[in-house]
């Protein structure tokens, strides 16, 4: 197997005392011919600089929000690459972008890249069209605002939907094997197995701060 992931970080901004923009994880997967690249964040320039010569097959963003989508269309712009967004996250998309993306995703759709196939699972709840992405190839699911290294993920300080992301979490994320390296939108990686165990805490904790 050629493929391989690679993560572009943008680090977190800051003015005076406050975070003005969180660190954001873009990824990058492929191999030494064609890639896919998820959520590329706001800055094509740092994603153009990883991808290299590398034909960009497709840009997917696990949902809407302008810190993960903002340079979707200028990243996809030089192979003229298609943008792909669950349908249910196009009030949030619209907030960044005027025009539209070119693929409606569904839950249990599949992209290809390389020699490896990334399969999308719908976990709504940090929005309503959050998917995460899993390479059952690459032992990885890319999980995007739905559940970070120290849990569910807010949006702005709150979570629109706590229970039904909690519920996507356990149905779906929990569910694939153990070993998994847990991908996300922002921070470090977890595992299936870790998340699994800190999951009752955050069930018990409830939408207040994460550890």
């Amino acid at each position: 197997m050629d493929a391989r992931i690679e993560r572009v970080c943008a680090p977190s901004v800051e003015e005076g005392d406050d975070v003005i923009a969180e660190d954001a994880n873009a990824w990058v997967i492929g191999d030494d011919e064609e890639v896919i690249v998820i959520d590329p964040g706001e800055d094509a320039s740092a994603i153009m600089a990883a991808v290299g010569d590398r034909e960009v097959l497709a840009v997917i963003c696990t949902h809407g929000h302008a810190a993960h989508t903002g340079a979707a269309f200028e990243v996809a712009e030089r192979d003229e690459a298609p943008v792909a967004l669950h349908r249910s996250d196009r009030g949030a998309w619209r907030t960044a972008h005027d025009e539209e993306p070119e693929i409606d995703m569904d839950h249990g759709g599949t992209f290809e890249v390389a020699d490896v196939s990334l399969e999308v699972i719908h976990t709504p709840g940090h929005s309503p069209g959050s998917v995460s992405l899993y390479c059952s190839d690459l032992e990885a699911v890319f999980t995007g605002d739905a559940l970070l290294a120290n849990g569910p993920a807010a949006h702005d300080g709150d979570f629109p939907d706590f229970p039904r992301q909690l519920n996507s979490i356990g149905e779906y994320l929990l569910d694939l094997p153990a070993e998994t390296r847990v991908l996300p939108g922002h921070g470090e990686e977890i595992t299936v197995a870790s998340a699994s165990k800190r999951f009752d805490g955050w069930v018990t904790a409830g939408p207040g701060e994460r550890e």
